[in-house]
């Protein structure tokens, strides 16, 4: 974990800045603008990534904004310089997705992942330009992707890690039928400033509560959690060195605009007086593999590589997250070379303490 892989393993692509829905906790800064990305931006991050797929599995994320709101004739434009081995995922809100959307799904090969936040009462943050409930909507496309025998992961945000909560959404997305969930406990980021501080009890409890539920279902993928419990296991073996990777993946996002952002999608389309827009380079301008190659002499991830460091040295939950995030850093806190953030203890120290608690109080009486 020292220093940018020069390949990563997936590149976030953002179609549009627009989206149709105004989620109270959402990071982006230009959601209510139609800044659309022009197929040649797409033919140049493809000159690249159809290599990196040719030898071997490879991923493209389309990212919003919703990119589905830039329509099927367009996103197809961008979507065809790619090579038929590429893999390609779609984080959407569902909203618009009709069998016409399921067919295109099919036709392309993509994968769906949806953000719901569990069952209705649950997401009042996610509403319409108009602050109407934007519930309705989203049950309506799942339902047209399962009408479609079609999977689809989910990612629900959870605001506020309250008693039996977990509970409750694990098995609201049992019903749903996804078949891997993502759980993020909301982040301070980008234009959302509401604050993410919560007792440790309380978040734990969460943590724990969710892996008790999983445990007695265990049909979905549930990704924090697996990932916690592949960590445990490799402690208890002695293995836990070979984990993480020996360099950072990147995880280069492409702006609409061609702008290449590393590390952290939440900071693109950000500027600040010392760090500028935080880009390391324009995929129109050069190609995205010389970006990636030279992306740690931009200013801002020199600085935060210095931060992976100080965690290294200092906290003993390094081997579990790495060094945790960079935009948490910087919207927390104001820089990249810090280490602990409140986005650390809710969404990494106290979810392996939630799934360690969990541990304890079912461990196996002494024979």
């Amino acid at each position: 974990m020292r220093g940018l892989a020069a390949v990563p393993s997936y590149v976030v692509m953002q179609p549009t800045t627009l989206c149709n829905l105004d989620c109270a906790y959402c990071y982006l800064p230009f959601r209510a603008s139609d800044r659309r990305m022009a197929v040649a931006v797409a033919e140049a991050v493809a000159a690249s990534v159809n290599p990196w797929a040719g030898a071997g599995r490879f991923s493209v994320v389309w990212h919003g904004g919703e990119p589905l709101a830039v329509g099927r004739e367009h996103l197809a434009a961008l979507l065809a310089p790619f090579a038929p081995e590429v893999e390609h995922h779609v984080q959407t809100n569902a909203t618009l997705i009709d069998d016409e959307w399921c067919a295109f799904f099919v036709e392309h090969g993509m994968r769906v992942s949806v953000s719901v936040d569990g069952p209705r009462e649950r997401n009042g943050d996610r509403v319409t330009r108009a602050g109407r409930p934007a519930y309705d909507r989203i049950v309506r496309g799942i339902a047209a992707l399962r009408r479609h025998g079609l999977p689809f992961s989910a990612l629900a945000v959870v605001a506020r890690p309250e008693p039996g909560l977990a509970t409750e959404l694990y098995e609201y997305f049992l019903d749903l039928g996804c078949d891997v969930l993502g759980v993020n406990i909301e982040e301070t980021e980008g234009v959302n400033t509401r604050d993410n501080t919560w007792d440790a009890a309380t978040v734990t409890a969460f943590w724990a509560e969710l892996v008790a539920a999983w445990r007695r279902a265990p049909s979905i993928h549930l990704r924090e959690v697996e990932w916690s419990l592949r960590y445990a296991a490799a402690v208890l073996d002695g293995t836990a060195d070979g984990l993480l990777p020996r360099q950072l993946d990147p995880i280069p996002t492409v702006g609409h605009d061609g702008s290449v952002t590393v590390l952290s999608p939440e900071l693109a389309g950000f500027t600040d007086a010392r760090y500028g827009d935080f880009s390391s380079g324009n995929v129109l301008t050069a190609p995205l593999g010389q970006i990636l190659r030279g992306a740690e002499r931009t200013p801002w991830v020199g600085e935060f590589l210095a931060g992976v460091e100080a965690c290294r040295s200092s906290c003993s939950y390094f081997g579990f997250c790495g060094g945790g995030h960079a935009a948490n850093r910087y919207f927390e806190v104001g820089r990249f070379d810090g280490t602990e953030t409140e986005h650390c203890r809710n969404s990494k120290i106290r979810l392996l303490e939630g799934v360690l608690e969990h541990a304890r109080d079912h461990e196996s009486p002494a024979a």
